[in-house]
């Protein structure tokens, strides 16, 4: 759908992404989803060595200086690989991007250049044991002394737990404010005082090393401080936006990947004297997940367009927040209907399609579930449509009877 719309060098870049995704190993995946594997360094070393890691950052930090249509045009490729290689590949721009907007010079020639090369591997510490979605309602401290800060607190299912070298870590840094007002982002280096308590057993997107977090009077530098003292809310916010168009980009690689296995197999498979294709109650399922599909790549680039013009935030986070609910729910279903083509054979693991069933179902939960969209998207609309309303054309007067002020009745 989309080949029309993209650029010369938009297609160029998507060639050297299939590349890498051809030169992955087959047993790297099935070594990760069988849990043999913790963490693919090995995977993040050459992403960065092909210079296809955070491809929209400025390149004297290892980028290309492009754009997020550009870099969504990689994620869907490596989508293919399912969730855990996928968000292994996008680590580097989510957490990139706090250092990369509210960062110094010093802390980006220090972890986003590094982070770009794939040197170093970085993970994201903001969920914790007692709140999910309740961000603002962080327990972990960190308690100023003199030039340093000291750490304490958990965070759980954070994927790299088990390897990270540097963690992106949200703490309270003021415990008499309000909770949008006392929390603050550090870079904390593993070492003494950050213990990977617990890695867990995981449905799918297995092989990401993700496990609970424990910082029991870990030593942060007070260099180490991303952005102002008690201002996270601001970079959280930030950070919204790279987490959820990851997400959304991926999600088209993984429904495209399940879409794809179940259209060769039914072209090959014969039912009643003829190839199964040939049979609506299949062909009808290919046609659903082929517009689903396209229509989520429609909201993930307007998306991308909206982020890369800075356009209204507003508008931008309503549409980040329509393209990960919609493109993470068409993932899911395509992958239904791809295991509904397959039959039996889908269920077993001759076919991928079992563990992409398994790794689209954690899409729907993480970096804000589907619900918290639904709350973003149509506050965002109200606060839209209210304030455009006397700039639009006023279509409640469009009735025969509209005049009829004394029948509108609101209390």
């Amino acid at each position: 759908m989309f080949e029309a719309m993209l650029t010369r060098e938009q297609r160029a870049l998507r060639g050297e992404a299939r590349d890498f995704v051809r030169w992955v190993p087959r047993e790297l995946i099935l070594d990760m989803d069988a849990d043999r594997i913790t963490y693919p360094r090995g995977f993040v070393r050459e992403a960065g060595r092909r210079n296809l890691l955070g491809p929209r950052f400025p390149v004297e930090y290892g980028g290309r200086h492009l754009g997020w249509e550009d870099e969504i045009v990689v994620i869907e490729e490596v989508g293919v690989l399912g969730t855990a290689l996928a968000c292994a590949y996008v680590m580097p721009s989510i957490v990139g991007e706090a250092l990369h907007v509210f960062g110094t010079p010093a802390q980006k020639e220090r972890w986003l250049a590094p982070l770009l090369t794939g040197e170093k591997i970085a993970a994201e510490a903001l969920t914790e044991p007692r709140g999910g979605s309740d961000f603002f309602g962080t327990t972990t401290e960190a308690r100023r002394e003199g030039d340093q800060y000291v750490l304490r607190g958990q965070k759980r299912f954070i994927v790299g737990a088990a390897e990270a070298d540097v963690f992106l870590v949200y703490a309270r840094t003021d415990p008499e404010a309000p909770p949008r007002h006392g929390i603050s982002a550090f870079i904390v280096e593993r070492g003494e005082g950050v213990e990977t308590a617990y890695l867990y057993g995981l449905l799918g997107t297995r092989g990401g090393g993700t496990g609970r977090l424990v910082f029991r009077d870990a030593v942060v530098p007070a260099e180490n401080l991303i952005g102002r003292e008690n201002g996270a809310a601001e970079i959280f916010y930030q950070m919204m936006v790279p987490e959820r168009l990851t997400s959304a980009a991926g999600a088209i690689g993984m429904g495209r990947a399940a879409l794809e296995v179940a259209a060769c197999y039914s072209d090959n498979r014969h039912a009643f004297g003829k190839e199964i294709r040939r049979f609506e109650g299949v062909n009808f399922k290919v046609a659903d997940s082929i517009t689903l599909l396209d229509a989520a790549r429609g909201l993930v680039y307007g998306a991308a367009r909206s982020v890369d013009a800075g356009g209204d935030p507003g508008r931008s986070r309503r549409l980040v927040s329509e393209a990960k609910k919609f493109a993470t729910d068409a993932a899911w279903q395509v992958v239904n209907h791809a295991m509904q083509i397959l039959g039996g054979i889908g269920y077993t693991d001759i076919y991928p399609i079992e563990r992409l069933l398994r790794d689209t179902r954690l899409i729907m939960i993480w970096t804000g579930t589907n619900e918290v969209m639904d709350l973003i998207i149509q506050h965002e609309y109200y606060t839209e449509v209210l304030a455009e309303r006397a700039a639009t054309r006023d279509v409640e007067s469009d009735a025969p009877e509209a005049e009829q002020v004394e029948e509108k009745v609101y209390e």
